[in-house]
């Protein structure tokens, strides 16, 4: 039963992060002035609600895996941009360009390496802390 509350709170955890990294990364890119800053910043918002989807339908995988098919995605879109498909087809629905890009960068293969590495990294450290402090209460 344990396990079952464990992957419903991880859940709630993933939804929330996917939607707060959504809504800030319209922000930034609705809002903010085109440039390196704002570019990198909705890189790592993307790979942050990637992850957080991710967590949302997969809540046990461990943080690894979950970082490591995060950064795939985002790598594997980074590379589709090379086609030129979603430069085009954004031409014809923009709303895609929020998904996947128009053009490929190698910077944001960095940032998304950067991004998925700390986000995994935090996770797997808030996983351990969390199992430590049921283990602590579950013996007191």
């Amino acid at each position: 039963m344990a396990a079952r509350a464990a992957a419903v709170v991880r859940r709630l955890i993933g939804l929330g992060v996917a939607v707060v990294a959504v809504v800030v990364g319209l922000v930034v890119h609705l809002a903010a002035p085109d440039g390196a800053a704002s570019d990198i910043a909705g890189d790592a918002l993307y790979v942050v609600a990637i992850w957080g989807g991710l967590v949302l339908l997969v809540p046990r995988w461990p943080s690894w895996a979950t970082a490591a098919v995060v950064l795939v995605w985002s790598v594997a879109v980074e590379l589709f941009q090379l086609t030129g498909l979603p430069l085009r087809w954004a031409a014809e629905f923009p709303p895609i360009v929020l998904v996947l890009g128009t053009s490929f960068d190698p910077r944001d293969l960095v940032v998304y390496a950067v991004t998925a590495i700390a986000v995994g990294g935090a996770d797997a450290v808030a996983r351990r802390a969390l199992s430590r402090r049921r283990a602590g209460s579950a013996a007191a």
